[in-house]
């Protein structure tokens, strides 16, 4: 058995959640549900990022405090769960959780203990959005390339993390695989990062900019801890660092795979600043860093600051959580950003989801009723279905390793195909009118065929089981024997109407 940790990143607050982050729920989702499948012990956090500066912007534009703002917001992504299917184990609120301050701030001292802070004045270019300060080289005329907007231009004494001090380790750890970054091409872009040299970042900001929102320093009130430091922290402080320890040994010391699911406009957040930070306090690095693009819509990317919002509760209630879940899992690539319409919603659903599996389940489970009252024999199926099915398994388990969802999706709709031309193939109905002539071996391969294909729809209901928990629920009860006597057949996935 393996001992599975995974996370999503923690968003900020600063709006209600969009479908962009929905992606990154449902994948981790996804995962938790596999391993947990597998037999592995798993735990799935995901929470809020409540102390940025974004956050307080955003309250003082609405005119509310910045807590009630921050608390509803938060509200709103953990209430994701049910529109979503989510299954998370955890969910942490920076601003809200006690287990979160005592961990950032013991994280601040074993790093302060390494050596690896100290104070000077920094003056930069700083986007608000990114929470980040930016060189003139990474600007794209002159504004910040992710959120198109110019950068202040700031001077402060701050703390600083003796970043270039981890540049080898980190390089080292990355390129020998021992933190693997997927896809192959984010991993070659965050070594290509680090050989151009590390510099030391801040890691803090003056308490008067930050309005007074956030942790303080330890040992410094003018000064609260930098929001990246403070929301990377909360992988171990989630666990209890810096207090009662004992799940923190389990999930993170005592972990097999450390999994972080991310954007790619965080990466270098993650596989960068995070791994140097653990080094520094002697912590373990994560095993795994899995990285998926942007939703766009009309060539935008959906985020929480533009004017390209997509509300995944919205479409959840509308068109239900597995065509929304379905769609972001065989829809989006596993490299590069996917433009999301509901007419796309609404196809993919129906082709898939009606047409596919529904209309398989609804065949196969008509043809038992009419041909065998609902009682199907066990006599083995035909050769090819049980192959294609232990093929889907292997495939979708290797594609969910690779973090490539699309990949795995594509392996459990090969089980619809296979048992979609085999029905072509032995046309089960000229079977049947031969045994009703007296053909004795025609009524036995109508037996193996009906069994088989029973077998291959209630693989397809285990194997979807991670992806659409409730599709695939479905169509285990619609294919399962109770009593030996399979349940009438009801249609399983109405199409969706525009």
């Amino acid at each position: 058995m393996t001992r599975v940790y995974l996370t999503t990143t923690i968003p900020y607050v600063n709006a209600a959640p969009h479908l962009g982050f929905a992606l990154e729920a449902v994948q981790a989702d996804v995962l938790t549900r596999h391993h947990r499948q597998r037999g592995d012990e798993v735990r799935l956090l995901t929470g809020t990022d409540d102390n940025s500066l974004k956050n307080v912007l955003a309250a003082e534009a609405a005119g509310l405090p910045v807590q009630q703002y921050v608390d509803s917001n938060a509200e709103a992504f953990a209430a994701l769960r049910e529109p979503l299917a989510l299954s998370y184990d955890d969910f942490i609120r920076t601003s809200r959780d006690p287990r979160h301050r005592a961990g950032v701030r013991r994280l601040w001292h074993a790093c302060a203990e390494a050596g690896d802070l100290y104070r000077a004045r920094y003056e930069g270019l700083y986007c608000v959005g990114c929470e980040h300060y930016l060189t003139e080289d990474e600007l794209d005329a002159g504004c910040c390339p992710e959120h198109r907007v110019p950068p202040a231009r700031l001077a402060e004494q701050n703390w600083f993390f003796r970043l270039s001090r981890y540049a080898g380790r980190i390089h080292e750890a990355i390129a020998s695989g021992r933190l693997r970054i997927e896809p192959a091409g984010r991993r070659n872009e965050v070594l290509s990062f680090i050989e151009g040299g590390l510099r030391d970042f801040s890691v803090s900001r003056s308490r008067q900019r930050a309005r007074g929102w956030g942790i303080p320093v330890p040992g410094d009130d003018d000064q609260v801890v930098y929001v990246w430091w403070d929301a990377l922290g909360n992988y171990v402080t989630s666990l209890g660092y810096g207090g009662d320890e004992r799940a923190y040994r389990t999930w993170w010391a005592g972990s097999d795979r450390r999994v972080h699911l991310i954007g790619k406009g965080v990466l270098r957040f993650h596989a960068v600043y995070w791994p140097a930070m653990l080094l520094s306090a002697g912590l373990p690095l994560p095993t795994d860093i899995l990285v998926h693009d942007y939703l766009t819509v009309d060539g935008q990317k959906i985020s929480k600051s533009s004017g390209a919002r997509v509300d995944p509760v919205e479409l959840a209630n509308r068109y239900g959580t597995d065509a929304v879940r379905w769609w972001l899992l065989r829809e989006v690539p596993r490299v590069g950003d996917v433009d999301f319409t509901v007419e796309r919603l609404i196809a993919r659903a129906n082709d898939d989801l009606a047409g596919g599996v529904g209309n398989l389940v609804s065949r196969v489970v008509t043809m038992a009723h009419r041909y065998r009252a609902g009682r199907v024999s066990a006599t083995p199926g035909q050769a090819e279905l049980p192959g294609a099915c232990r093929t889907a398994t292997v495939l979708v388990d290797t594609a969910l390793s690779d973090g490539d969802f699309r990949r795995a999706t594509a392996a459990v709709w090969s089980i619809v195909e296979h048992a979609n031309r085999e029905i072509e193939r032995v046309r089960p109905w000229e079977l049947a009118r031969a045994e009703r002539a007296g053909d004795a071996r025609a009524g036995e391969e109508l037996d193996a065929c009906l069994s088989g294909l029973l077998a291959a729809c209630r693989c397809l209901g285990e194997r979807l089981a991670a992806f659409l928990p409730g599709t695939a629920a479905g169509v285990l009860v619609t294919c399962t024997p109770a009593d030996g006597l399979l349940p009438p057949p009801e249609p399983l996935y109405p199409r969706i109407q525009p």
